[in-house]
């Protein structure tokens, strides 16, 4: 699947390995994310595509405009992953 922006992500690698999060921009070589919370859309990460990997769902636009839409968007993903605390406000 093409990445685009709103793609829910899964990271292979880094201090943010099994965490997911969403697609807000692309630069270059890196895509920028962010999961609302340890990255708020304030501070975007910037990762490579080998260090991510698209669970081929993309969120609306409207999910990406604050930090507690994305932090909601996620929250099923977290869950399942066991990784909730992460998420927690």
């Amino acid at each position: 699947m093409e990445l685009k922006k709103g793609t829910v992500v899964y990271s292979l690698a880094g201090h943010d390995k099994g965490d997911f999060q969403v697609i807000i921009d692309f630069d270059g070589e890196y895509a920028k994310v962010c999961d609302g919370k340890y990255r708020p859309l304030e501070r975007l990460k910037k990762k490579k595509f080998i260090h991510i990997k698209s669970t081929n769902t993309i969120l609306n636009e409207d999910d990406l405009k604050t930090n507690k839409s994305i932090r909601v968007s996620l929250k099923p993903f977290m869950e399942k992953s066991g990784k909730l605390y992460a998420m927690v406000d």
